[in-house]
């Protein structure tokens, strides 16, 4: 059998078995959210060994080279030595700069890092709390504008870092881990044609973010966007919304309610042919958008969606 090496700890493990299902049991604090090789929560790093990985090309060859590997990704099949990231050693220090709330359960964070970080709208990060706790969010901010990073928690239902991040005050340290690409951009080569920007709930996030960056870059085709929501009260951005569209003729503003969805999306149809969409939310409701987006004629390559993580 295999045998796994952490620290001052050594145990055999089934050979095949799920790295991160193995460290885990073992009580090795290894943080994740999606276990698809999105989020990278879960990065460990072999420093002898080699485990099975089912998705390399998720990582960049620079951080392959240097052992890194994503633990929900791979399997036990020989044995190694694997070192957790430790946001102390390895994430780059961040100060809380303004946490206030923008609803009832939505957060807004903004953080400074100690250095620059380098990043486009629609991107992610990896948020460490100091107490350890460690969590995907997407940028709400804008590059080469807004002087911080800005993230909006779903704060509606209990969750380790939500629950961490409501007693966030200014001053406090955050780790940053590793700046994930996500699957949300704009692209300049859209320029002239339709942009819908469908999101629902804290989805909303990086969405506004891709949003400015249209604007920014003068984007002439329409501009759609639509957030949904649980109630009224959840229509967190509308005023900074309706500030943007009262300066840009061509961008529009749709509000639906999480319980009128199903008829708003029947309403749906006759997508021009070059229109490109971009949804991102609760899977549930991502998958709802692109499945009617589909049969009103957009085609597969025309769509990014981003699927929120729902564990916490």
């Amino acid at each position: 059998m295999p045998e796994l090496h952490v620290a001052d700890t050594r145990w055999s493990v089934a050979d095949g078995c799920n790295l991160l299902d193995a460290l885990s049991q073992a009580g090795v604090s290894v943080p994740y959210s999606c276990r698809a090789g999105s989020c990278h929560a879960c990065l460990v790093r072999c420093v002898q060994g080699e485990p099975l990985d089912l998705k390399p090309e998720a990582l960049s060859r620079a951080q392959r080279e240097q052992g890194w590997r994503l633990a929900c990704q791979c399997q036990v099949s020989a044995d190694l030595h694997i070192e957790a990231f430790d946001p102390q050693r390895d994430g780059l220090p961040a100060e809380v700069a303004a946490v206030d709330w923008l609803s009832a359960t939505v957060l807004r964070l903004r953080l400074v890092a100690q250095r620059p970080v380098r990043y486009r709208a629609g991107q992610h990060v990896v948020l460490w709390t100091s107490g350890g706790i460690a969590r995907p969010y997407s940028l709400a901010s804008l590059p080469d504008e807004d002087r911080f990073l800005e993230f909006h928690v779903d704060c509606a239902h209990p969750g380790e870092f939500a629950d961490a991040a409501r007693q966030f005050k200014v001053g406090d340290s955050v780790r940053l881990g590793e700046l994930r690409g996500g699957a949300l951009r704009y692209d300049p080569d859209w320029q002239e044609q339709p942009l819908w920007l469908m999101a629902a709930g804290t989805g909303l996030a990086p969405l506004f973010g891709v949003l400015r960056e249209a604007l920014r870059q003068d984007h002439q085709g329409s501009i759609r966007l639509v957030h949904v929501a649980r109630d009224d009260s959840e229509f967190y951005l509308r005023a900074q919304l309706q500030a943007l569209a009262a300066e840009h003729a061509n961008l529009t503003l749709e509000w639906v309610l999480r319980s009128e969805l199903a008829d708003y999306l029947l309403q749906l149809c006759g997508v021009a042919r070059q229109t490109h969409a971009l949804v991102c939310g609760h899977p549930d409701t991502v998958e709802a958008f692109a499945k009617r987006l589909f049969l009103a004629g957009l085609s597969r390559n025309q769509l990014l969606a981003d699927a929120f993580l729902t564990r916490s």
